[in-house]
């Protein structure tokens, strides 16, 4: 029997160059996980870099007794790498350029990522998983979840300690409920992450 997976799906919050949140960032993961103290979760899962290991810690410092899972499917990786002929005309060079930043894309990763946090799972209570990662595989999820194009990860943008929440449910296409959701963040720190012209009030 499959029941619904509710996937909480968020970016680390805040780090410095050293990889460690800051100040700001700790106050990120710790609103972050009183946001979802009305949630059942039942586990919570984060990429091995310490800005992950951190976010993912603080979060459940606020959810007693949930348990932590460190997973290399949630690691920080460029998931896929687009040919310039499945871009778009007017914007597939400066695609390709972003891209190019970057490693080679780990396209066996991004197929683990999408085994071990989508979908519907067997049971039949519904499962409630956090999952702190990085950027490209928050895209790479959402993308997924909506049957894009592989290259449409590229258009995504995450900012830090933001909740994307996806509903797997058997014999239904994936739902999106909520995309991107900082209103657990006071205005100071929201945003992070993006560049300015990307900032809404």
């Amino acid at each position: 029997m499959l029941t619904t997976r509710y996937l909480f799906l968020t970016r680390h919050a805040e780090a410095a160059r050293n990889g460690r949140l800051t100040e700001a960032g700790q106050r990120q993961a710790i609103l972050l996980g009183r946001r979802l103290r009305d949630v059942p979760v039942t586990s919570i899962h984060h990429g091995p870099l310490p800005r992950a290991t951190e976010t993912a810690h603080l979060v459940a410092a606020q959810l007693p007794g949930v348990p932590v899972h460190v997973d290399k499917a949630a690691d920080d990786f460029v998931p896929y790498t687009p040919r310039r002929e499945e871009l778009p005309e007017t914007s597939g060079d400066l695609l390709l350029a972003f891209t190019r930043q970057f490693p080679p894309a780990d396209e066996d990763l991004a197929a683990e990522a999408e085994r071990r946090f989508t979908g519907p799972v067997p049971g039949s209570e519904p499962r409630y998983e956090v999952v702190v990662t990085h950027n490209f595989v928050v895209g790479w999820l959402i993308r997924a979840s909506q049957d894009a194009p592989p290259w449409r990860w590229l258009t995504l943008t995450h900012a830090h300690a933001g909740l994307t929440v996806i509903r797997y449910s058997p014999g239904r296409p994936a739902a999106l409920l909520t995309y991107n959701d900082l209103s657990h963040l006071p205005a100071e720190l929201r945003w992070t992450g993006f560049p300015p012209d990307f900032y809404v009030p």
